[in-house]
């Protein structure tokens, strides 16, 4: 089985030793993005919803470069600050599908990248 990197200047460089997305085995494969602006490299600080905004914004931007969609999206990981977050995060999580939801789901921990209050990670098939 090979495997291809996928990377897009749409979505923040990695700050680690990791790819934005892997494609294998007929899926991809998207690492845990958090709300930093990739045209600044700034994180996005407003509002809860202004963060989660561009957490998927950043997801879509590597789906998008591997040719994809939220709608191949079969798995979801999302990794709250507070289980306090979830309804407003969940709410702007779900206008990403059209009710044909991925399985996911939801932990809250102790301590997020650079103390962000929203992470979400992907797994999409390729095709559909």
């Amino acid at each position: 089985m090979s495997k291809q990197i996928v990377q897009t200047e749409k979505a923040p460089a990695p700050i680690g030793p990791y790819s934005q997305a892997v494609k294998a085995g007929g899926f991809l494969f998207a690492s845990g993005q958090i709300a930093i602006n990739p045209e600044t490299n700034e994180l996005v600080t407003g509002s809860l919803a202004e963060e989660t905004r561009q957490v998927l914004k950043n997801i879509d931007a590597i789906l998008k470069e591997a040719n994809l969609s939220f709608q191949h999206v079969v798995k979801t990981s999302i990794f709250l600050s507070d289980m306090s977050l979830f309804a407003e995060v969940n709410e702007l999580y779900a206008g990403c599908f059209n009710g044909d939801f991925p399985a996911r789901e939801t932990v809250a921990v102790k301590t997020l990248p650079k103390n962000v209050n929203v992470e979400i990670s992907i797994t999409a098939v390729i095709q559909l």
